[in-house]
């Protein structure tokens, strides 16, 4: 039987991890963020499709990370999220899963799946002697749900299991869709977090979407890939199973905005209802990450910022130039890169801004 815990009982962050080019686990990523180390490298010509520079993890494949049983078809997406999860479960301590792994959910993050098996899997369609000739064992890596499955699969995860697409605020959405499973007692704790991998279709898909313009603003590149993955659950289960509360969810907004010029207010807007949420004074803000976006959607988060924290300097903290263009995981690292900065009782408040018009935060209580 699923244990229950008030509702009041607020929910926390009791571990996390991350595989980024900084390398493998939570310990690489916090040392990267803390000495602003750039992870983004010189690629050979020809390995980064239109760009001369990327932020890939290092040495990371699927076989020797994971074994070879089961990794034959595996794509880069779901062998990067099956690693995060293996790294996160045994961070989080014996009898995660192995007591009741239906009560424990996942919530998993992307933006395609797999672009590479994806375009792949399209091109043998196209140019093969028939549209049928194709490998029917890659078909699985062309679901945008694969590495959520598979993940939950391999690790046997086998409460609500849901993939969640919403450009650069995917982490942010998937953390408040995590929250409102637990919330309302589908499973008593979530792994929630995004995975991106980087391949070369990627990288073109990214550079022509900026060529075609868009009326928010898009620049690109250099990319970046990984995942970023938190167990999220009622602080009174996380002490019973002696697990520390890394941070507390204060509030979350999200907005829509339709023309470029609305993107400053939806922020700001967004900030301000949070924080009113949470009961938190702008001037108590200690930590803010960004998204980082640059260019003129970039800039008008920024001025949200400056509008609403007016007269207050809480250290912003970026990543793009430290880890690239991660896309539909570049919420999930900001929310890894707002634990691993925050000293405990500091106010953090992570915000992001999408080209597709949304924008959205999180307010967290970092400690106990």
């Amino acid at each position: 039987m699923m244990t229950t815990f008030l509702p009041a009982d607020p929910l926390v962050v009791s571990g996390w991890s991350a595989t980024s080019p900084y390398g493998l686990g939570a310990q690489p990523f916090t040392d990267g963020v803390r000495q602003q180390r750039s992870a983004v490298t010189a690629a050979e010509p020809g390995t980064a499709g239109p760009f001369d520079r990327a932020g890939r993890i290092p040495d990371f494949d699927a076989r020797t990370v994971l074994g070879r049983k089961g990794t034959r078809s595996m794509d880069r997406a779901t062998a990067i999220a099956v690693a995060t999860t293996a790294a996160l479960l045994e961070s989080a301590g014996p009898g995660l899963t192995a007591d009741h792994p239906e009560e424990i959910g996942m919530v998993l993050g992307t933006g395609h799946g797999s672009v590479q098996s994806i375009m792949d899997f399209t091109r043998d369609a196209l140019a093969g002697d028939k549209p049928f000739h194709v490998d029917p064992a890659r078909f699985p890596n062309t679901v945008m749900n694969r590495a959520a499955g598979q993940s939950a699969i391999w690790h046997s995860i086998k409460g609500p299991n849901t993939t969640v697409a919403g450009g650069r605020l995917t982490g942010l959405l998937g953390l408040r869709y995590a929250s409102r499973l637990l919330r309302q007692g589908h499973c008593a704790a979530v792994l929630c977090g995004a995975v991106e991998e980087f391949s070369v279709d990627r990288a073109w898909l990214e550079y022509r979407g900026s060529l075609a313009g868009s009326p928010h603003g898009r620049p690109a590149g250099p990319l970046g890939e990984g995942c970023a993955l938190f167990l999220l659950e009622p602080a009174g289960r996380a002490l019973a199973y002696g697990r520390t509360p890394l941070a507390t969810i204060a509030a979350a907004r999200f907005l829509a905005f339709s023309r470029p010029e609305g993107a400053q207010h939806a922020v700001a807007r967004a900030v301000t209802e949070a924080l009113k949420e949470a009961d938190v004074p702008a001037g108590d803000v200690r930590l803010v990450v960004p998204s980082d976006l640059g260019g003129a959607l970039g800039a008008r988060e920024e001025a949200a910022l400056d509008e609403v924290l007016a007269g207050h300097t809480p250290n912003r903290h970026r990543l793009r130039s430290l880890l690239g263009d991660a896309s539909a995981a570049s919420s999930a690292f900001q929310l890894a890169a707002a634990l691993a900065l925050a000293a405990p009782g500091d106010t953090v408040l992570v915000t992001s801004v999408d080209p597709d018009g949304q924008a959205g935060c999180v307010v967290l209580r970092a400690g106990a």
